[in-house]
């Protein structure tokens, strides 16, 4: 088993930053990916950004493509996730995720660990 804890979260106006941290434990080594996801009020969790951890490819959801930057550090089985030029619409609350498998998806019942979640909101 993996186990996943987030922090981070917090109240920021609009246009501020954040950066959200993910540390794994467990059989860390039988993980090939991580990534973040969030779940706005009301709305469906979606796919926000994932890494690979071996080869640190990444992957981005459109919305947040050039805002924020995932990042990992493998010696600390940690990874992060800057958030820039935060939005109204980027409030949610923020998931972290891992696989074992390599496969790029952003389906999330296909990821298989999942952190409990820490809360995001941005005020206009």
């Amino acid at each position: 088993q993996v186990q996943l804890v987030e922090s981070g979260g917090g109240l920021v106006q609009a246009g501020g930053s954040l950066r959200l941290s993910c540390a794994a434990s467990g059989r860390t080594f039988s993980i090939s990916r991580m990534g973040w996801f969030r779940q706005p009020p009301g709305k469906e969790r979606e796919f926000v950004s994932a890494i690979s951890w071996r080869s640190g490819s990444t992957d981005y959801a459109d919305s947040v493509k050039g805002r924020f930057t995932i990042s990992r550090e493998n010696g600390k089985n940690t990874v992060y996730l800057q958030m820039n030029s935060l939005k109204p619409e980027d409030t949610a609350v923020y998931y972290c995720a891992a696989r074992p498998g390599l496969a790029r998806t952003t389906t999330p019942r296909l990821w298989d660990y999942w952190g409990q979640g820490t809360q995001v909101t941005v005020s206009s």
